[in-house]
């Protein structure tokens, strides 16, 4: 009997000890299994890291934040609240969304004095909407955000400046529990802050290569990217456009109306410019009254279609300075980049072709638009 019992007893610490062993293996398992999932976690952070901060210019940038944060946290749209100028109040949403619906009849707009900038900017954490509203003072206007309805409020902080606000939409999820771990709590602030190291580097690309005057690009910025440009029209067999615009008679505004005159001119120009031209499109200012103008994309029979709007737009303008109503147009010149017609391989050809074809518009009586066709450019060489 003795024997039997004994027996007993030793196969059921025998499997006891399975037990235990299985366990012991099981929780090694699972810290294994949550090691791996760091570790996989933070390559997946270097490449993101790797990805914004090798994108400076600035709507590519905003592109790949709200396509990372959608792929990394499994949510159906993203979108982001940005200061769209360098001397902005406010933040605005703009076209920088995906997968989200805005009301049109909602201006997306969340200006400096709110107090969800100080308090985003402060905590530096991410709210869910019902704990955005319960630190908020009461009666404070957040419409422009729970109409989006976003399961996630996200303050972009670099240097304890807010640098913009991105909104997490709806979660792809199999459980009930839509909510978000405090482990994807920290990790969403980490890409955060990644996103908003690449913002703040963009907007100091876009100072140093924006003429402050005019909100335009510089020259020297405008050849860096006509330089890439034309280098990816050869390879592919693309196409894209030139235009170069001088204001008619400048010299006379700042000789009978002072250079503040003159000023304001400048920049209500390129105001029309900007506002005539695609986003994928760049204007800038080349120097003194002169502007060009770099259609992506663009054969010449659309550019021309782009520099008469815009030559219209400007004569029909009503420029009024100190209740004085003055007169303004430009002269125009158009060259296009085409493999087979105009097979140039230099930026500064190319823009010497739209230049040219600026100066054949001022020699025939100015407030035209003219195309740099071969004819037209040997005649100018000829005359000077």
């Amino acid at each position: 009997m003795s024997s039997e019992i004994s027996e007993f007893d030793l196969g059921n610490e025998v499997e006891a000890l399975n037990q235990n062993e299985n366990s012991q293996n099981g929780e090694m398992q699972a810290v294994i299994d949550e090691y791996e999932k760091k570790i996989y976690d933070l390559q997946q952070l270097l490449e993101v890291s790797r990805s914004l901060c090798s994108t400076l210019e600035f709507a590519t940038l905003v592109e790949s934040i709200l396509y990372t944060c959608m792929g990394q946290f499994h949510v159906l749209g993203a979108g982001i609240f940005v200061l769209n100028a360098l001397d902005a109040d406010s933040f605005h949403l703009d076209s920088n969304y995906n997968g989200i619906d805005p009301n049109p009849n909602i201006s997306y707009v969340i200006p400096m004095s709110n107090p969800v900038v100080a308090l985003l900017e402060s905590s530096n954490k991410a709210f869910t909407v019902d704990e955005l509203i319960e630190n908020l003072p009461e009666g404070t206007d957040i419409n422009m955000i729970t109409t989006l309805k976003p399961s996630l409020i996200v303050p972009l902080v670099q240097h304890n400046h807010l640098n913009g606000i991105l909104l997490l939409g709806e979660r792809i999820t199999l459980s009930e529990d839509a909510g978000y771990t405090d482990y994807e709590k920290q990790q969403i602030t980490v890409i955060a802050s990644l996103a908003s190291i690449a913002i703040n580097n963009a907007a100091l690309l876009e100072r140093a290569s924006t003429d402050m005057m005019t909100h335009l690009k510089l020259k020297y910025f405008f050849y860096n990217t006509l330089t890439d440009k034309l280098d990816n029209a050869l390879a592919n067999d693309g196409k894209l456009s030139i235009i170069m615009f001088d204001i008619d008679f400048f010299k006379r505004f700042n000789d009978t109306y002072g250079h503040a005159c003159g000023d304001y001119v400048l920049i209500t120009v390129a105001k029309i410019i900007k506002s005539n031209i695609r986003g994928m499109d760049m204007a800038s200012r080349y120097g003194g009254e002169e502007f060009t103008v770099l259609l992506n994309d663009t054969r010449k029979e659309d550019a021309l279609i782009v520099a008469e709007r815009i030559r219209s737009k400007v004569e029909q303008f009503d420029f009024c300075y100190e209740d004085q109503h003055v007169k303004v147009t430009i002269s125009l010149g158009v060259a296009t980049f085409d493999k087979e017609a105009n097979p140039v391989t230099v930026p500064k050809l190319l823009v010497d072709q739209a230049d040219q074809a600026l100066y054949v518009s001022k020699r025939n009586g100015r407030n035209q638009v003219t195309f740099a066709d071969p004819k037209l450019i040997s005649d100018v060489k000829l005359d000077n």
